[in-house]
C-alpha cells in the first residue's frame, strides 16, 4: 500500500504532531507499506536528519506567506506521485489544500487528523482566523475528506460536534519506553543544568510555553501555599511566553528557590529527574507528553480536558477538573515517595501494553483499506 503523510513541520517547537506523525509514518513503513512523509521548512533552515527513518522523508521550502506553509514544490510532488491514501496532519494551512487537490486527482481517500484543533478551546481561540482558513485557505477540504483520524474518544466527539459525519478512526499515539541508558544520560544533564534536581523532589511541567497549557495559572497555584522541599521545574518550547518572561515572574515573586525555568529546545526530556508530572492544559487531543511521562515511570496529574480519565483507574496518576487541580496537587505532593514510584511503574506498564506504534499503524492501515473499498 502506498501511503502519503503530510505534516506541516517536523520542528520540535511545533509540539507533539511533529513527533507523532513521523513516528506513525515510520511504523507503517516498518510494517511493509510504501510510505512518504512530506513536510515543509523555512528558507535557509537545516533539513531534518532522516538517516534513521523507515519512511521516505521529503522536505520542501516554504514560500511567502510562510505562516500558511505555502510550498509549491510540495504541491507539485503530491500531484505527480501516486498514493493509495493521503493522510494530512493538522488543519488551517495550505498543505491541507494541496492534500485535497491530490486526493481528488488520484481518486485516493483523504484522511485528516485535526490534532486537537477541533477541541472547544482550540476551535474558539482566534476563531476569525480559522473561519478564514476554512473559506479561503483550504475550502471544501473538511467536506471532501473520506475520513478522520483522531487519537481519543474525546477528539472523535469534537469532530461529530462540528457536524462531520465521515468515518472516524480512533488510533492513539504510540510511545516508546526509554532505556535505562537514555534516562541516565538525561538525569546527568539535568543534574548539571539545574542543581535543585539533585536532591529535591521535582514536580515537572514539560510542554510548550503557551496559554493553552495554563502555565501562568500553574505558576500562581504553586505559590498559593507552601510546597516544602518540592521544586517546580518548568521546561518547554518558548512560544507565547519566553523563558525570560517566565523568569521575570519567578524573580518578581521571590520564588527562585522553589521554581526554575529552562528552554527545552534540543535538550533531553527531563522526566528522569521528576517525581510528578503536571499538565493543567485547557485541552489536548492526546497529550503525547503525558504518555511520555508515564513511559518514563513518572505519575501524572492532568486536567480532565485531556483524554486521560484512566489515570486514576490505572493508579498511574490523577485526571481532575481544573477546579480540583489545586487540591489534588497538594494531595499528590503529600504522597510518600514510594507511592509515587509505584504509580510511575504502573504507568510504564500501561504504556508498554496499550500504546505501541505498531498497533496504531495497523489500525490506521486497515482504516485506509476500508475507505478505499467503501
Amino acid at each position: 500500500m502506498r501511503i502519503c503523510h503530510i505534516v506541516p513541520s517536523l520542528e520540535e517547537r511545533h509540539g507533539g504532531p511533529s513527533k507523532s506523525a513521523r513516528a506513525l509514518a515510520n511504523a507503517q513503513a516498518a510494517g511493509g507499506a510504501t510510505v512518504e512523509l512530506l513536510t515543509t521548512q523555512e528558507p535557509a533552515q537545516k533539513a531534518p536528519n532522516t538517516a534513521h527513518d523507515y519512511a521516505r522523508v521529503f522536505t520542501f521550502v516554504r514560500q511567502a506567506p510562510l505562516a500558511l506553509c505555502r510550498a509549491s514544490d510540495l504541491r507539485a510532488h503530491l500531484l505527480a506521485t501516486p498514493a493509495d491514501c493521503i493522510h494530512h496532519h493538522s488543519v488551517w494551512l495550505l498543505t491541507l489544500r494541496y492534500a485535497r487537490e491530490a486526493a481528488q486527482r488520484q481518486s485516493a481517500p483523504l484522511v485528516i487528523a485535526p490534532r486537537g484543533m477541533f477541541s472547544p478551546w482550540a476551535y474558539a481561540h482566534r476563531r476569525w482566523r480559522k473561519r478564514l482558513a476554512e473559506l479561503v485557505v483550504h475550502p471544501s477540504a473538511f467536506r471532501d475528506a473520506a475520513g478522520w483520524h483522531v487519537t481519543s474518544d474525546d477528539e472523535a466527539a469534537d469532530v461529530r460536534r462540528l457536524g462531520f459525519t465521515q468515518p472516524i478512526c480512533v488510533a492513539p499515539n504510540g510511545v516508546g519506553i526509554p532505556t535505562a541508558t537514555e534516562l541516565g544520560a538525561a538525569r546527568t544533564f539535568w543534574h548539571a543544568h539545574c542543581p535543585s534536581t539533585r536532591n529535591r523532589p521535582i514536580a515537572l511541567f514539560y510542554s510548550r510555553f503557551h496559554r493553552k497549557k495554563r502555565l501562568r495559572e500553574l505558576f500562581d497555584l504553586w505559590l498559593a501555599e507552601p510546597r516544602g522541599e518540592w521544586f517546580l521545574l518548568l521546561v518547554g518550547l518558548p512560544e507565547e511566553y519566553s523563558v525570560a518572561e517566565i523568569h521575570s515572574w519567578i524573580e518578581a515573586a521571590g520564588a527562585t528557590s522553589s521554581i526554575g525555568v529552562f528552554d527545552g529546545t534540543n535538550q533531553p526530556a527531563p522526566f528522569a529527574v521528576a517525581s510528578l508530572f503536571v499538565l493543567p492544559s485547557h485541552s489536548e487531543n492526546f497529550g503525547l507528553v503525558i504518555a511520555e511521562a508515564l513511559a518514563a515511570g513518572v505519575p501524572a496529574l492532568v486536567t480532565d480536558t485531556t483524554p486521560w480519565p484512566m489515570l486514576s483507574e490505572k493508579e498511574a496518576g490523577w485526571c481532575v477538573p481544573w477546579a480540583s487541580f489545586g487540591a489534588t496537587l497538594s494531595k499528590a505532593l503529600a504522597c510518600q515517595s514510594s507511592e509515587l514510584v509505584a504509580r510511575g511503574r504502573a504507568g510504564a506498564r500501561w504504556m508498554e501494553t496499550d500504546f505501541t506504534w505498531a498497533g496504531t499503524a495497523r489500525r490506521l492501515r486497515d482504516f485506509y483499506h476500508s475507505l478505499r473499498h467503501a
